[in-house]
């Protein structure tokens, strides 16, 4: 909810006064309002721009694509930029095609849903079973756009998520960004928009058949 409102500068004559901003959510209250909509949360889908930090080689690298989410660790992002990728799972085996390649990298998808790309929003409907949670900036919880900002720290740390930062609409609580910081300070900021949560995302949309001729390498 983009509830911060510019205070107008007041003109000569007879102007509005300008409307309070909204007040600031107390932590209790977000932590509950992200709770209710994430633990309601069947699926979802959204588009979303990537921007991947790799700090020691100050190197920078833009993605966008599509994202699609369900319960019971299935996803699927489909990267169109820079390069087609497709990340899969059904919530028992990841695999990750690369066209270009034409290979099909895949493994057990528990260990691998631990990095950026898994489902970390799965996370979101128990937050503080999962994470250790705090605003990112106490005297003021939201950004310029209205977003409440969490930063949090998972309770059972993974070399690919040691510190996770969210904005979260003020109103529905979705996110509307969010950086993964891995062990070595590595960033991987995502940004969501045009999200559809229960949309009913059929289950075919989280299986993966490699395409023929496809070379199949196991995940390392």
């Amino acid at each position: 909810m983009k509830t911060a409102i510019a205070l107008l500068t007041l003109l000569a004559l007879a102007v509005p006064a300008a409307l309070p901003a909204a007040p600031s959510p107390t932590l209790d209250e977000v932590v509950r309002g992200v709770e209710s909509a994430y633990g309601k949360m069947l699926d979802l889908k959204g588009d979303f721009t990537q921007s991947a930090l790799n700090k020691s080689l100050n190197q920078t690298i833009d993605a966008r694509g599509t994202v699609y989410l369900k319960k019971g660790g299935k996803l699927r992002w489909e990267y169109a930029e820079p390069t087609r990728q497709e990340i899969v799972s059904d919530g028992k085996t990841i695999w990750i095609y690369t066209p270009q390649l034409n290979q099909v990298n895949t493994g057990p998808a528990p260990e691998a849903l631990a990095g950026p790309a898994g489902s970390f929003l799965s996370g979101l409907g128990k937050l503080r079973e999962h994470f250790s949670v705090r605003f990112l900036n106490p005297a003021q919880p939201r950004d310029a756009d209205g977003n409440v900002v969490l930063d949090l720290t998972p309770r059972q740390p993974q070399p690919t998520l040691v510190r996770l930062v969210l904005a979260l609409d003020g109103k529905s609580y979705d996110v509307r960004k969010a950086v993964v910081y891995d062990q070595f300070e590595n960033t991987v900021t995502m940004r969501f928009t045009s999200v559809a949560v229960n949309s009913g995302l059929p289950d075919t949309l989280f299986a993966f058949t490699p395409p023929p001729g496809a070379a199949t390498v196991p995940l390392r």
